[in-house]
């Protein structure tokens, strides 16, 4: 018998949807009134006004439906998921660009040439280039061409396969963690839970600086620990063999032309014309899918790429995210038969009831640890927000804590699990470019994740006094 697989996460939400229309059948119906906020924009269920309703379960047609019915209800033809699935295929076609231009690669190969020398810096300038690109487009899977280029450079600057692999994996993990404007996590998170994606933003700022001080000061730690006594090293028994391998080419360095620096600020500005766009401009899925759609067009053109390489590539990085649009998509689903079958609310009030009386403190750990849970079974960022902001983010309401941050509190559960989950695409290709085994890189990062949960434990409890 062959080795048990995790099941991807298009199965694990298609199985929850069976299990939650399951669950109408046993869950008793019933419904909060309902009031407007105008604060939110939407109405939002008041506390101690649970009332049972009439059962409606959900059956065979409802669960193959529910995938559909997340992109858009059939019978209203309202708008579900469809919009952040677009903007999602745009997101993929617009990073597609910009990486077809070789302005990323170059942008980094310039940073490890300045830095001959002086290698030791190229770690925190590095994690800094990777944890940008978390925290602002929740960059996982397409760090994995950097790993080839950046392991040689710092297994010949006297490091090992373990700092190289650290430097992309936790610089791009810590940026999601802390993510400020990420569309995978912030957004779609803040759009589930009804409130602009701009409210924590201080907050996690925060977490963003002070996390990627810790992540950095314990990569170089490590480092420079393995540079002065080599057998300390994770993977000392393949130095030699590693050596071999990632040294037998020198990395081709590209030339960092004035065309990729100028690419390089339209990425900037783009991130930059977005949050402007939601935060003063009444921008939202429509203008910010334009907007990336018009960048794409501006870069291709400063970077010289002809009109068959341009559309070309578009579609192709809108491919490579087709799969996080479904599961945008399957995830709502799994709401839209929770809604349908009217147990939704039920879950709320049961959950109303397990946090009454408890303090601010302890409601926003207990929901970051379920998070944690709940991460490690749906790796996937999006899919989880869509999944758990409608149901956990209105439970603030009732424990008197704001909707930010459960927000936040499920955008750094997801990071931190995300550093390590055996069930992540992204952590296993990563360690294998790295050629460290599973069991090294847990032996390597689980005292990290310890101090970062600790962290973001104190973070969380201390904005709840704000």
């Amino acid at each position: 018998m062959g080795k048990f697989k995790f099941p991807s996460a298009y199965t694990v939400l298609m199985a929850i949807i069976v299990f939650v229309a399951a669950l109408t059948y046993i869950v008793p119906a019933g419904q909060y009134d309902r009031v407007a906020n105008e604060a939110l924009g939407r109405d939002v269920p008041v506390a101690g006004t649970y009332h049972a309703v009439e059962a409606n379960t959900q059956g065979f047609i409802d669960v193959i439906m529910a995938p559909i019915a997340g992109f858009y209800d059939p019978v209203s033809y309202e708008a579900g998921a469809i919009d952040v699935a677009l903007f999602v295929l745009v997101i993929g076609g617009f990073l597609g660009v910009v990486t077809k231009t070789g302005a990323i690669d170059a942008g980094i190969a310039q940073v490890t040439k300045a830095l001959k020398g002086r290698e030791t810096w190229m770690i925190p300038i590095l994690m800094a280039l990777f944890a940008a690109g978390g925290t602002s487009y929740g960059m996982a899977e397409e760090t994995l061409p950097f790993y080839m280029l950046l392991i040689p450079v710092v297994i010949a600057a006297g490091f090992d396969a373990v700092t190289g692999v650290s430097i992309v994996m936790l610089g791009a993990g810590i940026g999601v963690l802390g993510s400020t404007v990420n569309p995978f996590a912030t957004v779609i998170a803040s759009d589930a839970a009804g409130i602009p994606f701009t409210d924590g933003m201080n907050l996690r700022l925060a977490i963003l600086g002070l996390g990627f001080a810790i992540t950095c000061g314990y990569v170089m730690r490590y480092a420079k620990k393995v540079r002065q006594n080599p057998e300390l090293s994770l993977v000392a028994d393949q130095k030699k063999s590693n050596e071999e391998f990632f040294l037998k080419n020198s990395a081709e360095v590209i030339e960092f032309t004035g065309s990729r620096k100028l690419i390089l600020t339209l990425f900037a500005v783009t991130f930059g014309i977005m949050i402007w766009g939601v935060s003063a401009g009444g921008w939202w899925m429509a203008e910010m899918s334009a907007l990336f759609l018009v960048s794409s067009i501006v870069i291709g053109l400063v970077g010289r790429l002809s009109e068959e390489e341009l559309t070309g590539t578009f579609v192709d990085g809108a491919r490579d995210l087709l799969g996080v649009a479904f599961v945008v998509a399957i995830a709502r689903g799994i709401v839209v038969v929770m809604n349908a079958g009217n147990i939704t609310d039920t879950i709320l009030f049961w959950c109303e009831n397990a946090v009454t009386g408890l303090n601010e403190f302890v409601f926003i750990n207990v929901m970051y640890f379920i998070q944690l849970v709940l991460s490690f079974f749906i790796p996937s960022t999006s899919g989880l927000a869509v999944l758990s902001m409608p149901i956990m983010a209105p439970l603030a309401d009732f424990a008197n804590v704001s909707r930010e941050l459960v927000v936040t509190a499920f955008q750094s559960a997801s990071g931190i699990i995300n550093l390590l989950t055996p069930t992540s695409a992204v952590v296993m290709g990563g360690i294998a470019i790295g050629r460290i085994s599973y069991a090294k890189w847990l032996k390597f990062c689980l005292p990290l994740v310890g101090i970062l949960t600790v962290f973001i434990m104190v973070m969380l409890s201390v904005a709840t006094i704000f």
